[in-house]
């Protein structure tokens, strides 16, 4: 059952909340990161997506705890499926977070022009998961959360703020946590009631790392591709 319920939109430190969730005992914690480990999470994220009501029990079995992106455009559904589940918030000065949002989620899963755009469109020619997983992205996001405009700094850093708004004011208070992840340990262990861990808060996913291993997994996922053709072509 789900007792985290991260409504923080991605590149707001979600990827160190799962880490940190996860190290409190709150894991599995679901995250955009799942879905490409599990067929079950990507047919069913596909399936809302396209339109299909979505039965979060049955989506979200065997989870203690989800964040980021795509579960968190959904939070208040989440919260009327689990009413006793605590909220936390991950928050980010808005212009930093539009600047890394852009140069990494939005820059590798919307539509793109050039060579970005070929690369992008071979890749998914070639993995079915890597192109459900963009097309759950700009469904769910880019087309449903930012209508579109997510090009549009000024637009895409209000409706980044008017979210954040809406949670502080629809989470009743001892239900939320709001969130820096810069904060590290001790607001979060206070919110759930947990010891603090004798180590570093986790920090991960930082802007060079994200684009660092998209770039790897297209490289690999490119390079299979012709490792393959090139095996067939000389068996035949």
């Amino acid at each position: 059952m789900v007792e985290i319920i991260g409504a923080g939109l991605g590149r707001t430190g979600t990827y160190s909340l799962q880490a940190a969730l996860t190290r409190l005992g709150y894991g599995p914690c679901h995250h955009m990161s799942s879905l490409g480990e599990d067929p079950r999470l990507l047919a069913g994220w596909t399936a809302i997506a396209r339109g299909q009501a979505a039965d979060w029990r049955q989506l979200l079995t065997g989870f203690r705890s989800a964040v980021d992106w795509p579960s968190a455009a959904y939070w208040q559904q989440l919260l009327e499926t689990y009413p006793k589940a605590k909220v936390v918030l991950t928050v980010r000065d808005p212009q930093s977070w539009y600047a890394s949002a852009h140069k990494t989620i939005y820059r590798y899963t919307a539509p793109q022009s050039g060579l970005s755009g070929t690369l992008t469109w071979l890749e998914d020619r070639l993995s079915a998961s890597i192109r459900h997983r963009r097309e759950i992205c700009r469904q769910l996001i880019w087309e449903g959360v930012f209508g579109g405009r997510f090009q549009d700094s000024q637009y895409a850093m209000e409706i980044f703020q008017k979210h954040n708004a809406e949670v502080r004011a629809r989470v009743p208070e001892h239900q939320l946590l709001v969130f820096e992840v810069s904060q590290g340990w001790r607001p979060l262990c206070d919110f759930l009631d947990a010891a603090i861990p004798d180590e570093p808060f986790p920090h991960l996913n930082d802007t060079a790392e994200f684009r660092r291993l998209a770039a790897l997994r297209q490289r690999r996922t490119l390079t299979l591709r012709r490792t393959v053709t090139a095996e067939g072509a000389a068996i035949r």
